[in-house]
């Protein structure tokens, strides 16, 4: 069922962005040689728990997942890509770090993610990561009302075949509002003009991630862990999006962001 949102519900939801673009942007300052992914695990806890929200994390149990998630933010490292599982490893000069996290507040939900460079950063890694981040801009661009499902779909695949980038379609974007995954599913890969017509109120997640080299996935014996089948490098990025009558809201957007930098 989609639900579309009033403005005052949208404003309830940006609330929680804001929060959600916080986290993320502690997690980046925070990511460096040393530092133990459980280490950033607990910190986001302690402003989970600070600021009075919920994580959408915590007991999650989806078909796609091996039981119930017990942390509160996704941490991929390199080769791993989606649902991360936190874990007692630490981050090496040169690692690509992505964080994924989800939360609720005031019953409002918003999800974002972002991936980081930790220490000395290699070109390719700089350049998958941007060719997300445009991807998303893509995608942001063309939630607007009055355009269809496939028209955001299809700027995400334009972006990401024209970095040479192969995409996969088995996980994508999807609806949010009072909880963190609803409809529609919104595939990284489509054909604009086709699927529903997007209208004011639908809020969406929209989240381009990309491996070098492959559109196949594997999963860790944690059974959460998303990896690209070939062993290649990977880039996340996501943002919590309102359509409205006019430009799209974008809820979850960081200050650095709106400061012109990534």
């Amino acid at each position: 069922m989609i639900e579309l949102k009033t403005p005052a519900e949208i404003d309830r939801m940006h609330v929680t962005g804001r929060f959600v673009a916080e986290v993320l942007t502690e997690v980046g300052k925070l990511a460096d040689v040393g530092v133990n992914l459980m280490d950033l695990e607990h910190h986001v806890r302690g402003m989970i728990k600070r600021r009075g929200a919920v994580s959408c994390y915590w007991d999650y149990a989806p078909s796609f997942g091996e039981g119930p998630f017990r942390n509160v933010i996704c941490l991929s490292v390199n080769d791993a890509v989606l649902h991360g599982l936190p874990h007692d490893y630490t981050l090496r000069d040169g690692d690509v770090l992505t964080a994924d996290i989800a939360v609720t507040i005031d019953g409002w939900a918003a999800d974002s993610a972002r991936t980081v460079i930790v220490g000395t950063p290699a070109e390719e890694d700089q350049r998958i990561i941007r060719a997300t981040e445009e991807a998303l801009e893509a995608a942001i661009e063309a939630a607007r009302a009055g355009n269809r499902l496939g028209d955001i779909s299809a700027a995400i695949e334009a972006v990401a075949t024209g970095y040479g980038y192969p995409v996969n379609t088995e996980f994508g974007g999807h609806g949010i509002g009072r909880t963190m995954h609803g409809d529609p599913h919104v595939s990284n890969r489509g054909k604009a003009g086709r699927g529903m017509k997007l209208r004011p109120g639908l809020t969406l997640a929209l989240e381009p991630w990309l491996a070098r080299t492959t559109d196949k996935i594997v999963y860790d014996p944690d059974g959460w862990t998303i990896r690209s089948a070939d062993g290649s490098r990977t880039a996340h990025s996501e943002h919590t999006v309102a359509i409205t009558d006019g430009d799209p809201i974008v809820l979850t957007r960081r200050e650095e962001e709106l400061a012109g930098k990534k």
